[in-house]
């Protein structure tokens, strides 16, 4: 049985699958790159896979300090919630791995 709700004023709607737009954009964002970073050479030419995976980077990288520690604290929770461990790995890596965070090396 699906979960509804019925917003003020509105129709009976399904319940949303994630709790907030950030959570819901953050989930399809690991999805793709997720994916990019799985692609064999085959699937996806190996300098467009970078060139995603780059401006990702880059794009966080302009966070404010607030908006990055949100989005390492939903990393997180999405980590704990994950039960592939190799895509955990990956969310667990993403902070260090497009720059939410220094590298201690």
């Amino acid at each position: 049985m699906t979960a509804r709700y019925q917003p003020p004023g509105g129709k009976i709607v399904p319940m949303p699958v994630y709790p907030s737009l950030t959570r819901a954009l953050a989930q399809a964002l690991v999805d793709v790159l997720w994916f990019v970073e799985g692609c064999e050479d085959e699937q996806m030419d190996p300098d467009d896979a970078v060139k995603v995976l780059e401006g990702v980077a880059h794009l966080v990288t302009q966070l404010t300090s607030y908006q990055r520690s949100e989005f390492i604290d939903l990393l997180g929770s999405m980590a704990a919630e994950e039960t592939d461990p190799s895509r955990r790995e990956f969310l667990e890596g993403f902070p260090e791995g497009f720059g939410l965070v220094e590298n201690d090396s």
